[in-house]
């Protein structure tokens, strides 16, 4: 871990899947450039398929006006 957070070794896709499940946060979790970027992917993450489709008209409704 100490070499990824050094920049010396960058993960793989495998390898950043396995620690976001040891984690417990979503993948895109580490792509996220800050805090609430990475709070927002964590909440959505723990939605319902149901729920994100509700987000996303909520949110696409909220673009129109």
């Amino acid at each position: 871990m100490n070499h990824y957070e050094k920049g010396r070794h960058v993960p793989d896709i495998q390898t950043l899947k396995k620690m976001a499940d040891e984690l417990k946060v979503p993948l895109n979790y580490f792509f996220c450039e800050d805090a609430q970027s990475a709070e927002i992917a964590i909440l959505v993450a723990a939605l319902t398929a149901e729920q994100k489709t509700q987000l996303i008209e909520a949110l696409s409704c909220s673009e129109t006006e």
